[in-house]
């Protein structure tokens, strides 16, 4: 099964991530909780990298909304290939979706997710327009 994406997005960011010991639970498989780790992970890694041509002092992005879609169980040890998407933004606000394999097997979806983006100013606790050097990567056509 692969996530329905949105007709206009774009791959941004591929991460490995390890699966840890810790990330399981009682019953021996990675934890619900933690793929919503894995997707964060990617995230902020891909923000990180797109730093210097959107940053805006006291602005920044906030998730308001996120979701997963646990299709087949994790298990330690191993490592997993996570992509992160981008859609076309809104005037404050973007969507991301993301795409979670093992690395040992590629071609399958063990879960998908995505989580919806506002770009706030922090001082007004308020929505702020995306900053232009953002909107451009995500207006930016493959």
């Amino acid at each position: 099964m692969r996530l329905e994406l949105p007709e206009h997005r774009k791959l941004v960011y591929e991460v490995v991530v390890p699966i840890r010991w810790g990330d399981m639970d009682a019953f021996g498989h990675v934890n619900n909780t933690v793929y919503f780790r894995y997707m964060e992970i990617a995230r902020i890694g891909w923000l990180d990298s797109v730093a210097q041509q959107t940053g805006v002092p006291g602005q920044g992005p906030v998730v308001v909304n996120a979701f997963c879609n646990f299709l087949l169980q994790l298990q330690y040890p191993g490592d997993l290939r996570v992509r992160m998407y981008v859609a076309r933004p809104g005037r404050s606000s973007f969507e991301t979706y993301y795409e979670i394999a093992r690395c040992d097997d590629p071609e399958t979806l063990y879960a998908s997710g995505g989580a919806k983006t506002v770009w706030t100013d922090q001082a007004q606790r308020r929505s702020a327009p995306l900053p232009p050097g953002l909107r451009a990567m995500l207006d930016a056509e493959d």
